[in-house]
């Protein structure tokens, strides 16, 4: 069995810079899909399109863009490739301590501090928030640095004291940054996510990491909150929400082109994930 190795991403500010930007459109795409990791601190506008959103433990499907925020060390998948269909994508990415060490200490930023703290589980903004600074950061391609510096942080501001959010893994995901239990996490979530279309029993994927079953289970559930089974569950429902959203498939063919094997159990568990049954869930995408 050949095992994929996660991606830790060494990222070097622009030169002359304490920060990260980069762009990306049509003709230059994001190519970074595999799950990685990174101390920095990265948002991430993504202007227009649907595609999967996987932060953490947290799988969803996002429509209509998307406006993120992740946490130092959060694994992350990119969010956009050559299907999503965006107009283009914004990428800030920074250290916790780019302006200094004490920086954010002074009373003046105790707000982005604490959106920072938040961040460790993953943000996502919504609404005017999206589109507002999601404009404001498409605007810093014609700024200057010093511009682009201030920008960030007012851009930062208006994500602190914002409502239009909602943390993606608000249920706890607890790992502490400590580089084995990235590493053997994104070995999991990489196997996963290559593989969610077949059976992953427990005893090969406890075996990916050198553990035993039950060991795997107790470190899988309190790393994420969730259960492995859960996870891969949940993996196959975004990816069936996905195909709902953009392909002309039956729903039965979503069902097994999806990972499962009994039709029912898809759509009680997709009700169960969405609210909707699959094709009140597809219908009402055609009508928005």
């Amino acid at each position: 069995m050949i095992k994929q190795k996660p991606t830790f991403e060494a990222i070097e500010p622009n030169f002359g810079n304490s920060f990260t930007y980069q762009k990306f459109d049509e003709d230059r795409l994001n190519k970074n899909n595999v799950w990685h990791y990174h101390p920095e601190i990265e948002l991430v506008y993504v202007n227009g399109g649907s595609g999967k959103r996987q932060i953490g433990s947290h799988v969803s499907y996002y429509t209509n863009g998307d406006l993120i925020l992740i946490g130092s060390n959060l694994p992350h998948c990119g969010l956009t490739d050559k299907l999503t269909g965006n107009k283009k994508e914004t990428v800030i990415q920074m250290k916790q301590d780019f302006l200094g060490s004490d920086f954010f200490d002074i009373p003046e930023m105790k707000k982005i501090q604490s959106l920072f703290d938040l961040a460790a589980g993953g943000i996502a903004f919504s609404g005017k928030t999206k589109r507002k600074l999601g404009e404001k950061m498409e605007v810093l391609e014609y700024q200057t640095d010093f511009q682009r510096l201030l920008s960030i942080l007012n851009i930062l501001n208006e994500l602190a004291v914002s409502q239009d959010y909602k943390v993606l893994n608000a249920a706890g995901f607890s790992l502490k940054t400590e580089v084995k239990d990235n590493d053997r996490i994104n070995v999991v979530f990489n196997h996963v996510k290559q593989n969610f279309k077949e059976d992953i029993s427990l005893d090969e994927i406890a075996d990916m990491v050198s553990m035993t079953v039950p060991s795997f289970c107790r470190y899988f559930k309190k790393i994420t909150n969730k259960t492995f089974v859960q996870f891969v569950n949940e993996c196959r429902l975004v990816h069936a929400s996905k195909l709902l959203a953009e392909q002309p498939m039956s729903i039965t063919e979503v069902c097994f082109e999806s990972g499962f094997n009994n039709f029912s159990h898809f759509n009680k568990s997709f009700k169960a994930f969405t609210g909707q049954n699959p094709s009140e869930y597809r219908n009402q995408l055609k009508k928005s």
